[in-house]
């Protein structure tokens, strides 16, 4: 099992994301609402 984790991470350097998920992240962050009442949360998003 410790050798599973001392392996080096095979993942890039150089990550870049597309433009069509920069996008969609933007716009869920936006429509998104949190309303919190007593001790819950709630998230709304509005299309």
């Amino acid at each position: 099992m410790g050798k599973i984790y001392s392996k080096k991470a095979l993942a890039s350097k150089n990550l870049k994301p597309k433009k069509e998920v920069v996008s969609f992240l933007l716009n869920y962050s936006r429509a998104l609402t949190v309303v919190k009442i007593e001790d819950k949360n709630f998230e709304i998003i509005a299309n």
